[in-house]
């Protein structure tokens, strides 16, 4: 298993002025960091790769920042999947030149587009689809494709690892995983473990956050009940820190986090990772 962290812990935005970041992340104990990346991110994929091949730190990118309109893989538009099969594929082809191992999260949808509505008949199939043709392009470029289900309030898709696994027997494809958010989960499962153990080796990255974003323990999450799945699915992937630094001017408030849950990211980082590893025996 290795430690990581996502950026927004220490930054709004990932840019050439944030590299430090990782030197930072990296004296913490971390082995892996997340970008989130999107329109409004710039930055030097070469300056990025060699800092963090230097430090030896593993990266992941996600779909966290800004994304085009019409831009949903999934879409009832078909033009709208197109757009959105064709934008992730640009950020998959961003893993590859800077040297990040997976790209993560929500792909197969838009974030924060939730349809009240019953299902219709090809939703499914077209999730399944996106899925498979951008499994299929990471593979091409090695890189892991690993989507990531979100609470109703974010999705409307993909919400349980129940689904996730319907959808990973779907799609089919050897370079398709999933990424746990244990703050997703909250409100969408009972039963930890059970998910964890249904996913077996197609988990790739657990996020570890509380039910309120906050630092992994004394929350609502059953951390027993996970680290018990995890040694006994023999989970070796990315444990994953996410927040929203709540230090910085608006970010947190922008991000709708409306809770003080990490003024100082690197206090949430030792915290988090001495969590972790005393659960795990690390």
């Amino acid at each position: 298993m290795r430690l990581g962290v996502h950026c927004y812990l220490f930054t709004e935005r990932w840019s050439d002025a944030a590299l430090p970041i990782l030197d930072r992340c990296k004296a913490l104990g971390a082995g892996a960091f997340e970008i989130a990346v999107g329109d409004d991110v710039r930055f030097s994929f070469k300056e990025t790769r060699a800092r963090a091949e230097a430090l030896g730190l593993s990266l992941t990118l996600s779909p966290g920042g800004a994304w085009p309109e019409g831009c949903d893989a999934s879409s009832d538009n078909p033009e709208m999947r197109a757009r959105g099969i064709a934008w992730h594929k640009r950020w998959i082809d961003a893993c590859a030149e800077t040297g990040a191992v997976a790209y993560t999260g929500n792909m197969y949808g838009r974030t924060g587009d939730v349809k009240k509505r019953r299902p219709p008949p090809d939703e499914f199939r077209r999730v399944v689809d996106a899925l498979r043709e951008l499994s299929e392009h990471a593979q091409r470029r090695g890189v892991v494709l690993a989507f990531e289900p979100m609470s109703h309030f974010r999705t409307h898709l993909i919400n349980t690892p129940e689904q996730a696994a319907r959808v990973l027997e779907a799609v089919a494809h050897p370079n398709c995983r999933v990424v746990l958010d244990t703050y997703h989960l909250a409100t969408e499962i009972r039963d930890y473990g059970a998910g964890i153990r249904l996913l077996k080796d197609k988990l790739w990255c657990l996020h570890a956050c509380e039910n309120d974003r906050g630092c992994p323990g004394g929350g609502l999450v059953p951390w027993p009940e996970i680290f018990a799945a995890l040694r006994a699915t023999g989970f070796d992937g990315l444990l994953m820190l996410e927040t929203y630094n709540s230090s910085i001017g608006d970010f947190a408030y922008e991000r709708a986090m409306f809770h003080n849950v990490c003024p100082d990211g690197e206090a949430y980082a030792r915290r988090g990772f001495a969590f972790l590893k005393s659960g795990l025996g690390l």
